[in-house]
């Protein structure tokens, strides 16, 4: 997984058209988008998916990118972690903690955005994480990024 993280950093570095992006750049930038959105932007109109899509995002590109950020959304990650596989409902792993908290993000209809904003965040590290299908999630948004970074 190192290997991964470490391509993923030369390459967004190397981008002509948007200079050097790297995964830092893409989750702060993530974050503004999530935060313009949860503030009632024109611009950015977001909905319960949209909503914790971007949380979920923002969580694996800054559990990535290795910086300060990635210590806040790591401390998102915690608190989904202690309820889930607290033992109240028997020995979970982290992949049933994603699998529920992805559950909880996309089947419940929010009236406050920054509830699936902020469980996507938690999630988002989870899934680094958990491997599985949920490093599958992981690993296509990277690749994404890569994409993004070669611009």
């Amino acid at each position: 997984m190192n290997s991964l993280i470490l391509a993923t950093d030369v390459v967004l570095a190397a981008g002509p058209v948007l200079g050097g992006v790297g995964t830092s750049g893409l989750a702060f930038t993530n974050g503004i988008v999530l935060l313009a959105g949860l503030r009632g932007s024109k611009r950015v109109k977001l909905d319960r998916d949209r909503s914790g899509g971007l949380g979920i995002a923002l969580g694996i590109l800054s559990a990535t990118a290795n910086t300060a950020l990635s210590q806040l959304t790591n401390a998102a990650a915690e608190l989904p972690k202690s309820l889930i596989q607290g033992g109240t409902f028997g020995d979970i792993g982290l992949g049933g903690t994603a699998l529920g908290l992805t559950a909880i993000i996309f089947l419940f209809e929010w009236k406050r955005l920054w509830i699936p904003a902020f469980l996507g965040i938690g999630a988002g590290v989870i899934y680094s994480e958990a491997g599985g299908i949920w490093g599958i999630v992981h690993n296509a948004l990277l690749l994404g990024a890569q994409a993004v970074g070669a611009l």
